[in-house]
Order: C-alpha cells, then structure tokens, then sequence
C-alpha cells in the first residue's frame, strides 16, 4: 500500500513537470514607463527591482527553483494575485484617482509589514526598514504630485463654471 502510494505521488511529480504554467515574460519597457511617469529614483528603483516588480509586474525574473512544479505553479497564482491588486505595468492605464489609490494602498501594506508576502521573505529575506521609509517617502511625494495636478484641473472648472454662470446672468 505504501509502496503503491509512493509511486503514485512520483509519478504525478514527474507528470507535473510537463505541465508548466505560462510565465510572465513581458517587455521591460513597461515597467520603464510606470519608473519615469512615477519618478521613480534611482534608489526606490533598486529597492523595487529587489522586492516588487517580479509579482506586481509583466516582467518576472526566474530563479532555478521556479522551474519545479509544484513550485511553479504555486508561484503563478502568487504573481497573477499580486499583478490584480497592483500592476505596475498597467500604471499608464489608471486614472489619477487610481494611482492615487494603488499608491494609498502600497504604502498601507508597507507601513503594515504585510507586503513582501513572507513566503517571498523566505528566499529572498525582509524588507528592511530603511529600504522601507524609503518606498513610503516616495509613494507620500508622488501621491502629492498627483494631487497637485488634479487641483488645478479642479479650480480650471469651478472659474470656467463660474464664468459661464456669470456670463448667464448678464444676458
């Protein structure tokens, strides 16, 4: 029975090494875009490179241990998550309030320690806390410019809707 059961398990190790999940291997021009629209330093780029770009990105580097199934797979379904909650390579298709979100959130899980995943803290270590306050500072100043740029987009509207108003009553 043992024997039988043991057989069994290896063959559908074996079995599974022929059944890959896609990988994601897309351009790096993408994530190129989200570092320059984002300004994204050169420091916050390290730090993102090291801890966040292979699941919240189309571009993920392998290491040797993610070509063994059920390593494999296990790992696919953790980057297609982390690409829903937050993709940096779709950064060019938020809207300002969403990037305002997205970055709302990102900060929320660093300063919570909820993200890098710890199975991903595992292989590749902790976030340190420096490396930390430095991605927090950032998303803080960027969130900052996006609102900058919605404010005057806002008072724009309410004068010409004020003019228009005006323009109105006169006539």
């Amino acid at each position: 029975m043992f024997k039988n059961l043991l057989f069994l398990l290896v063959l559908v190790l074996v079995i599974s090494q022929f059944l890959r999940p896609d990988k994601n291997e897309s351009s790096y021009l993408s994530i190129t875009n989200f570092e320059e629209n984002a300004g994204v330093t050169g420091e916050v780029k390290t730090i993102l490179e090291n801890n966040c770009y292979d699941c919240h990105s189309t571009f993920t580097r392998y290491p040797w241990y993610m070509q063994v199934s059920p390593i494999s797979h296990w790992m696919a379904y953790q980057i297609e998550e982390g690409k829903e909650h937050f993709n940096i390579s779709d950064w060019e298709s938020y809207t300002i309030k969403q990037k305002d979100h997205k970055l709302e959130e990102f900060i929320e899980e660093l300063e919570k320690k909820e993200m890098p995943l710890k199975p991903y803290t595992w292989v590749h270590g902790e976030l340190s806390l420096p490396d930390s306050e430095v991605l927090i500072n950032w998303a803080k100043k960027t969130r900052e410019k996006l609102t900058d740029t919605i404010t005057p987009k806002i008072t724009d509207t309410l004068a010409q809707e004020s003019l228009q108003l005006n323009k109105d009553t006169i006539q």
